[in-house]
């Protein structure tokens, strides 16, 4: 009982990183959902994307309000990263994609998110926006690297959503220096668009992950309330905290927990089939039939 308040806990502060970062729930709620509650990781991947998926939607609405969302960037990326967050998707169903595999994968994942979150943040401010943009934007404003960037964007889509259907990343340490450095938009805008994206990605793998996982829908739920609450708080915050300092305290951060699931996975590789979550009496499950069993 106390790993499941702990859970839902943490919850609050997946969609306080969410609502102020504009991504890194995925990466908190994986193992919020594996070490602390128990989930099985194949079950957890998908739960993951559903609550990221939700409390992104819940979290851009403020964002959209703000006028931080381009919808013309959410299009060219966000269809592509949607195609690759299937077909990550039905690749997890594969026989050889083990949960010590996916952990693995989520774990570098994790670890290069956190690298380069630092690394952006440890560079020198290059304030070349017009005067009306704010001075927060201008401290995190990146300048593009070349005219045609935007090109760039459908190939890295697809490349974020193989990876957020595969192992339930939303992608968010990789959409938001993309459409600041390829969509030549300001960070803050960036942060609002990767929400959209991010919610588009959530539902494209849940859809792929439908007929091949059993999801505990009242689980999901409390945890996806808990976070939708912490997200609230966080885009209200959005505006109003450092985010260059924020993003890399979250980075050092990510690379203790990114060290920690690899040392967990290698030392005491998670044995597939076999679940230490709570008794089934907590929860409300949905089964889907595996599509190989269906007639």
């Amino acid at each position: 009982m106390f790993s499941y308040w702990l859970g839902h806990g943490l919850a609050i502060a997946i969609g306080l990183s969410l609502g102020l970062l504009g991504g890194g729930g995925s990466v908190l709620a994986l193992p919020v959902l594996v070490y602390v509650m128990g989930i099985e990781t194949k079950v957890a991947i998908p739960m993951t994307l559903v609550i990221v998926g939700s409390v992104s939607l819940l979290a851009v609405l403020p964002q959209w309000r703000r006028g931080y969302v381009n919808l013309r960037l959410s299009l060219i990326f966000g269809s592509a990263t949607m195609l690759g967050a299937y077909l990550g998707a039905r690749l997890a169903a594969l026989p050889w994609i083990t949960d010590t595999v996916q952990l693995l994968l989520f774990a570098v994942a994790m670890m290069v998110a956190a690298i380069l979150m630092i690394r952006r943040q440890q560079r020198p401010p290059v304030p070349e926006l017009t005067p009306a943009e704010t001075s927060l934007e201008s401290q995190l404003y990146i300048p593009p690297v070349c005219k045609y960037c935007w090109l760039w964007l459908p190939s890295e889509g697809l490349g974020v959503g193989i990876l957020t259907g595969l192992v339930g990343v939303g992608g968010g340490f990789a959409i938001v220096p993309a459409l600041v450095l390829l969509g030549k938009i300001p960070m803050r805008q960036a942060i609002g668009t990767s929400l959209l994206i991010i919610t588009a990605n959530s539902a494209a793998a849940v859809w792929g992950y439908l007929g091949t996982v059993s999801l505990d829908l009242r689980l999901t739920l409390t945890l996806t309330l808990a976070a939708a609450s912490g997200s609230l708080v966080g885009s209200y915050l959005s505006h109003r905290v450092s985010a260059k300092r924020l993003q890399q305290g979250f980075g050092y951060f990510l690379i203790g927990i990114a060290a920690f699931v690899i040392l967990k996975t290698l030392l005491a590789p998670p044995q597939r089939g076999k679940s230490s979550s709570p008794s089934p009496r907590h929860y409300l499950t949905a089964s889907v039939a595996p599509r190989q069993n269906r007639a």
